[in-house]
């Protein structure tokens, strides 16, 4: 088997040399040649690992506990969860602000890195990607749940009707059937544009006629020629500049959810950049709980390198650093204003109130946590890694609890106050929604190229053609400049 030269990425396997001491080229480890890292990289979809029929049943299992649970929401209505005034918004609007937030690190790593040309990004980007479509199914549920009709959701879309039924401009429900149906839109195409030439390569390698015949259909014919893949860059391209924008204006508009409100700790000019910093870094939390076990199950370590983790781990300290400020701002903004209610609800309300126990967890995980990720050593240590990233995931929907809950469990009016207790329906919700993020996460891994093997493939020629012809003092002849 002939190998490509390409330097090491892990020189030292304990993660513990400086970070500026690392090779040059330390994106991927030595790989085989491209036949063979094709058959490494497409062999998860031929051969399933011992666990996966179990973890997929799992989740199948709490799959079907969350459609129980639409059910019983559909047949009881939304007074079967712990809702009350005026504790209108609950759990509903938490988790589909939390999925949508998580969704945000896929269009960001997939899109901004490669117009930004960050070569890492090419080993994990469909992870990302994949893990984006996942959470937008999830987080378009909850808000047509909580229309307490659910069977009218189509009301919400501005469609020519006889009946003169037109949606409130001036409500945020129609702002988030248009985000969430935009991004949705263009993440799916960029995702599966980026799939064609692996489908068309799982063509080709598949062992039987059903699967070359499937693979076939959804490979769109693709060949591999010059024209094919000219206009492929070209089309990849423009859709990374449609999505990119997208990181920022969705999450803005989910955030306008909440400013437009009058309530104490909702109306503020700072919330579309602090939920868009938070989205980011609770998707960013997520890309690690993703990345990691499969890069251990499929024993992808020369393909997803410790600079991989690495890159995720200083962008989880950049976001997690603006997201501390973005809690500064908030409390400052809070007692620099004067207003006594503002006051209240977030520097007594959330810190001492009924939540408050809520709100130093959520402080402390998502502000300390990332913290750590000072020292190399850290961030190469996939254990470290991994409870960071769970930490951090767990951290931010407390963080949207707080948002949602603290600020309408004690609005103006002492004499409204009320308590707000989830109830089974509510967990079985949340709990459910994980269960259908999982179960579409594995079919995704068990049946679709995970890896993008054209894009490792390109970077590899690349490193490979740079190694040998960049000299020890990193310049380039002057023939190739």
């Amino acid at each position: 088997m002939t190998t490509i030269p390409i330097p090491r990425s892990d020189p030292d396997p304990n993660g513990s040399r400086a970070h500026a001491q690392l090779e040059r080229y330390p994106i991927m480890r030595e790989l085989p040649d491209e036949g063979t890292l094709t058959t490494q990289l497409l062999a998860p979809l031929w051969t399933s690992h011992p666990a996966w029929k179990w973890l997929f049943l799992a989740s199948g299992a709490l799959s079907l506990l969350f459609l129980f649970a639409i059910g019983v929401t559909f047949v009881r209505g939304i007074g079967a969860w712990g809702n009350n005034i005026p504790v209108a918004w609950a759990y509903a609007i938490t988790d589909f602000v939390w999925w949508i937030g998580i969704g945000h690190a896929g269009t960001f790593i997939s899109a901004f890195l490669l117009l930004l040309h960050q070569r890492w990004r090419a080993s994990i980007n469909r992870l990302a990607e994949a893990m984006t479509l996942f959470a937008l199914v999830n987080a378009s549920l909850f808000p047509i749940l909580h229309l307490g009709r659910p069977w009218f959701f189509y009301w919400l879309v501005p469609y020519p009707a006889t009946m003169g039924v037109w949606p409130n401009f001036k409500s945020s429900l129609p702002w988030d059937v248009a985000a969430i149906s935009t991004y949705f839109t263009v993440s799916l195409l960029f995702w599966y544009l980026g799939l064609v030439p692996d489908l068309a390569a799982a063509r080709d390698r598949a062992p039987g006629r059903t699967r070359r015949r499937v693979y076939g259909l959804f490979a769109l014919g693709w060949h591999g020629s010059g024209t094919e893949w000219r206009h492929y860059r070209v089309a990849y391209t423009l859709l990374a500049g449609l999505a990119t924008p997208l990181v920022v204006s969705v999450h803005s508009i989910v955030s306008l959810d909440f400013a437009i409100a009058q309530l104490p700790g909702w109306h503020s000019t700072i919330f579309p950049p602090y939920f868009v910093v938070g989205a980011i870094y609770s998707g960013f939390a997520m890309v690690l709980m993703l990345v990691l076990p499969v890069r251990h199950v499929f024993r992808l370590h020369n393909v997803i390198t410790r600079r991989h983790l690495d890159h995720i781990a200083l962008l989880l300290l950049v976001t997690g650093s603006l997201l501390a400020y973005s809690y500064l701002c908030e409390a400052f903004g809070a007692w620099y204003s004067g207003d006594l209610f503002e006051r209240y609800t977030m520097l007594t309300a959330r810190t001492r109130g009924p939540y408050a126990a809520f709100f130093w967890i959520m402080t402390a995980v998502n502000v300390l946590t990332p913290q750590l990720f000072w020292w190399t050593r850290l961030r190469t240590n996939v254990v470290v890694l991994f409870v960071v990233g769970v930490l951090i995931w767990v951290g931010m929907w407390l963080e949207r609890f707080v948002i949602i809950v603290a600020s309408l469990n004690r609005d103006f009016l002492p004499s409204s106050w009320h308590f707000y207790a989830p109830t089974w329906v509510d967990w079985s919700l949340l709990a459910g929604s994980v269960g259908l993020f999982s179960f579409l996460f594995l079919a995704f891994l068990r049946w679709v190229p995970f890896v993008p093997v054209s894009e490792v493939k390109r970077e590899q020629r690349e490193i490979a053609w740079e190694s040998a012809y960049v000299d020890r003092d990193g310049a380039m002849p002057e023939v190739m400049r």
